[in-house]
């Protein structure tokens, strides 16, 4: 389990639209050395199924999209080491960040077990400049 990029929902949802946040996800997602945490896979999954509701999104595109992440990055399971630092990690971050939520310290912990970098848009991890790439 080597890895030098975590790969967050934010990051692969832009990507998915082809926005311009999702243009600089994209070195990192097809170049790089990058992981998917499966937190990560469920957040898009719902997210996803949400848009296939309001019929922006087909099952078909749905799976396809949740396939092919699969392909390009390594999805990293919850471990019990990762579990562990997660709990660690809601506790420190929840009393600095407003609406931080577990999904995110699963995603940080997956990082910081691989002294990897978070590659995000997401404000909840703006203050953290040495562990997180921030795409906009």
């Amino acid at each position: 389990m080597s890895y030098e990029y975590v790969i967050d929902a934010y990051a692969w949802i832009e990507y998915f639209r082809g926005s311009k946040p999702g243009e600089e996800a994209k070195h990192y997602i097809e170049e790089e050395n990058s992981a998917t945490p499966t937190i990560v896979i469920a957040e898009l999954s719902r997210k996803l199924l949400k848009e296939v509701g309001r019929g922006v999104e087909t099952i078909e595109g749905r799976r396809t999209k949740l396939e092919f992440i699969g392909t390009i990055t390594e999805i990293i399971d919850l471990s019990r080491d990762i579990a562990e630092l997660s709990g660690e990690i809601d506790i420190e971050r929840k009393d600095k960040v407003r609406n931080w939520g577990l999904a995110d310290s699963i995603i940080l912990a997956t990082a910081r077990k691989s002294n990897a970098k978070v590659v995000t848009g997401d404000k909840h991890f703006a203050d953290l400049k040495n562990e997180v790439i921030m795409i906009k």
